[in-house]
């Protein structure tokens, strides 16, 4: 099945909506690298380069991404990795013995990111406003709904759920199907960023050893099954179940995402002596923080 017309009519809100929150008016954003939180891994979302708010975003507590296609993702579409065993000591690194064939896909992933994704992020940056851009990365963080919850109630997180519940109720009405968050502008409902991985750490499943996956970026093999599993909870699967129109929709996603997040991969990769072992153990630690959260 194809993408039907309404999903389009969706996104044409989504533009819309961006420009009438933010009076239609589009300022240059000014570089942002927060390396304890989204910059580093998720999509979920993270500050823009607006200043402290932008029209329509959602900020989660805690800390997209990894290699570069993830750093810029996001989130978030939805954490798909976890990280660290029973976070053993801030100091510890995650266990790497598939360090040759990483670094060969993490070389991938850093030219697909300067080749391809850069370039065509700062092309569609050019053509769509920050607001809508913004209002359109809501939208599909609003649409996986479903794996923060599920991975809240997995945890015996019950506030956490009804937040999530609450938010997205909120959001696609009052929200203009999800394209602005509403839920936390006037609410205070922030997003819970739980997923899979988290899940099963909680359960006391070690985190196994750090895969860099091709165009996803920086995971672990528990981290890994999670995001597969969360494949099942995605509605956009079961929304848009023709491959390529699935494929294309989710691409799309990623640039608009990327536009969002230009020059953190470049600053991390300047200052690092090693980039591959820097987003290694910046992965590691990252994912510490989130499951101790």
């Amino acid at each position: 099945m194809g993408v039907e017309p309404k999903y389009v009519v969706f996104l044409l809100m989504g533009v819309l909506s961006g420009f009438l929150f933010s009076g239609g008016v589009y300022a240059a954003p000014s570089p942002v690298l927060d390396l304890d939180h989204h910059s580093l891994i998720h999509e979920t979302d993270a500050r823009e380069s607006w200043g402290d708010e932008v029209p329509g975003t959602e900020q989660p507590k805690g800390g997209s991404t990894g290699s570069p296609v993830l750093l810029c993702q996001v989130a978030g579409q939805v954490g798909m990795e976890e990280d660290s065993e029973a976070w053993e000591g801030g100091g510890a690194s995650i266990p790497d013995p598939l360090e040759p064939v990483n670094r060969a896909f993490f070389q991938f992933n850093d030219k697909l990111y300067f080749w391809i994704l850069k370039p065509v992020g700062q092309g569609y940056a050019k053509v769509v406003p920050q607001p809508a851009r913004v209002s359109i990365r809501n939208f599909f963080s609003n649409l996986v709904m479903p794996i923060r919850a599920i991975s809240c109630l997995l945890q015996g997180k019950m506030e956490g759920v009804g937040i999530e519940v609450l938010r997205f109720v909120v959001n696609t009405t009052a929200g203009f199907a999800g394209f602005q968050d509403v839920a936390r502008q006037h609410l205070d409902l922030p997003l819970q960023d739980e997923d899979l991985g988290q899940v099963f750490a909680f359960w006391g499943i070690g985190p196994g050893f750090y895969i860099d996956l091709p165009f996803l970026g920086p995971s672990s093999l528990r981290g890994t099954v999670g995001w597969a599993g969360q494949l099942y909870l995605n509605p956009l699967d079961y929304m848009v179940e023709d491959v390529w129109a699935n494929i294309g929709v989710r691409s799309y996603d990623l640039v608009n995402r990327s536009s969002l997040r230009i020059g953190e991969y470049e600053s991390l990769k300047r200052a690092a002596l090693d980039p591959y072992v820097s987003l290694r153990d910046a992965y590691y630690q990252y994912r510490i923080h989130q499951i101790e959260k």
